[in-house]
């Protein structure tokens, strides 16, 4: 048989490829296992989170027993007694007040020292860590210290002040004075973790950009507000919500703040935040479990406002520094 006839010799029909077991669960691994491992995060989130969160709703609408675990549909005659109610104004304005006092500085003072703790400097190590040292400190050891720095009467606070002249301060009859020491403390407890964060941030931008700037002629301050603020849009976006959500659910600071008191929040409502009074309206009014959900819910709506808000709002600026920049 010569070379052409093998050649236009007809080959046999050759039998389809089977695929390997092996090969199926390595398909299967590249598509199914992204999702197997974050799932951990999203079973725990919807066993401690979500669930929580629906059931919360759902006893809103309850005139709920916890005892018995029975209730009776009222609809939103819960949240219309909330509504009603002179406490929940006040709760709401002074969390309000405690959240702007504790909010804006905070975030303000973490830019400054994770801008310091970002420059070259000596003992960097050992600065990141005094920051956050304040973090790990209870809340309730804070709490009871801060109430006596800020006693009207023998408190170290007053007697510095007293020291250049200005008058001693109630810190604990006043309305604004007792809200300024509660945000001292969150200030105090939050503000060093906050710094690291953006401090990672700002790590993560990439250095040929001051170099370009500073060759263009750009100043210390000018590379900071055209560069850094606009490369940290995502961390600061993250950072704002974060303290959003703790500063609006506050009860550690204010229910401690004073432990003489007998009316959690002050004997004028003087710090009664939402969450204190939401405690309040749950533990010391008959069968108003209810009642307390429905604060917990508006609290949620509240949250959810304000961190949309944010996030419009650092959105716009970053994005006016960006367009400024280029």
């Amino acid at each position: 048989m010569t070379t052409s006839s093998l050649r236009d010799a007809p080959s046999p029909a050759r039998s389809p490829r089977r695929i390997a077991l092996g090969h199926r669960l390595a398909r299967w691994d590249i598509k199914v296992s992204p999702y197997l491992y974050i799932s951990p995060f999203f079973i725990l989130f919807a066993v401690v989170g979500l669930f929580p969160l629906v059931y919360t709703g759902y006893i809103a609408l309850l005139k709920f027993d916890p005892i018995l675990h029975t209730g009776t549909f009222v609809g939103f005659d819960n949240f219309v007694w909330v509504f009603q109610q002179r406490q929940f104004w006040i709760a709401l304005r002074n969390t309000l007040t405690i959240f702007l006092l504790s909010a804006v500085p905070q975030i303000v003072i973490a830019l400054a020292l994770a801008a310091v703790l970002d420059s070259n400097i000596k003992a960097k190590t050992f600065w990141r860590m005094g920051v956050l040292l304040p973090y790990i400190v209870m809340p309730v050891a804070v709490a009871l210290i801060f109430s006596k720095l800020f006693s009207d009467n023998y408190g170290l606070v007053n007697h510095l002040l007293s020291l250049v002249g200005i008058p001693a301060v109630h810190w604990h009859t006043d309305t604004l004075p007792a809200q300024i020491a509660i945000a001292t403390m969150v200030n105090f407890r939050w503000t060093g973790y906050n710094a690291l964060i953006l401090l990672a941030g700002m790590q993560a931008i990439p250095r040929d950009l001051y170099e370009q700037a500073s060759i263009d002629g750009a100043g210390r301050f000018r590379r900071f507000f055209s560069i850094t603020i606009p490369q940290l849009r995502p961390t600061l976006i993250f950072v704002i919500i974060t303290a959003t959500i703790g500063g609006l659910q506050i009860f550690d600071e204010p229910q401690l703040y004073d432990v003489s008191t007998v009316v959690p929040g002050g004997a004028n409502q003087q710090w009664l935040t939402m969450t204190v009074y939401l405690h309040n309206v749950g533990w010391f009014q008959d069968g108003s479990f209810g009642r307390a959900a429905a604060v917990a819910w508006l609290l949620f709506l509240l949250i959810v406002l304000i961190g949309l808000i944010n996030l419009a709002i650092t959105r716009r600026i970053a994005g006016n520094d960006s367009k400024r920049l280029s």
